[in-house]
């Protein structure tokens, strides 16, 4: 039964969709199974998974207003070893169909309770805001894994996700909780990053991961190839980052079944 993971931060620029690509090829290369939704209409994980979005015939849009099967959608990028459900500007079209429909914060969970035993792990790339799109993702995830870079703006941004992921909690999906805070673009020679990795801690605790992703040109360029920065360039030091973060989830996954905690 997999583990439903929405990578989700409201603000852009962040490495959310960096982060959902690369995690899905590092757990994917720990021989997990793997599917990748994007759910962002840029199409950005879609086109850093090798997947032209531009030519897809299907996409996530059709499974949310419930035109098309899952068979009909998934595709196997031939750069990634992960399944993934692509996604392109169709995809605006979904919020505004799904306002007056039935179950409309669920449309994502259906899709995803009919797949999960297929896979170990699926990632969520969310759109950076907090909009239907978004709370589909919540309502279907079993944690949210948010990254974010050690600016004050940030943390600002941060807390008003905590406040829709309290909501969510409340409301709709009372098992949801946040997996871990990912630092991201991490410089620690700047003194705010310092200041701002502090109060992560003070305030989140074991829930910000060990792990942090530097500023890496490898990481940036990877995308523009289409393909992982682990197939790219597995030595570089992002590669390293993401696979670390990979390892670190599993062990934590491991201590919370150990613990009767997932």
């Amino acid at each position: 039964m997999a583990k439903v993971l929405a990578i989700a931060n409201q603000k852009g620029g962040v490495g959310k969709t960096t982060t959902s690509v690369n995690l899905a090829a590092s757990l994917n290369v720990t021989r997990k199974k793997v599917l990748l939704i994007d759910l962002d209409p840029q199409g950005n994980a879609t086109m850093g998974s090798g997947v032209n979005k531009a030519s897809i015939e299907f996409s996530v849009y059709d499974l949310l207003v419930q035109t098309k099967q899952f068979a009909d959608v998934v595709v196997k990028p031939a750069t990634a070893d992960y399944d993934l459900l692509p996604s392109n500007g169709d995809l605006v079209a979904a919020e505004v169909e799904l306002i007056g429909a039935e179950n409309r914060e669920r449309r994502l969970q259906q899709i995803v309770d009919l797949v999960r035993d297929r896979y170990d792990y699926i990632v969520i790339d969310c759109p950076p805001s907090l909009n239907m799109l978004t709370v589909n993702a919540l309502v279907a995830a079993d944690g949210v894994v948010i990254p974010m870079q050690c600016e004050y703006y940030a943390l600002e941004g941060l807390s008003a996700l905590m406040d829709t992921i309290g909501a969510i909690k409340h409301s709709l999906n009372p098992n949801l909780k946040i997996e871990g805070i990912l630092r991201t673009m991490y410089d620690p020679r700047n003194k705010l990053t310092t200041e701002v990795n502090g109060q992560l801690f003070n305030y989140f605790g074991d829930a910000v991961y060990r792990t942090v992703v530097p500023r890496n040109v490898r990481l940036a360029e990877a995308p523009s190839y289409g393909i992982p920065v682990i197939a790219y360039d597995r030595q570089s030091r992002g590669a390293i980052a993401y696979l670390a973060l990979a390892g670190e989830l599993l062990r934590r996954n491991d201590e919370a079944a150990a613990a009767g905690l997932s």
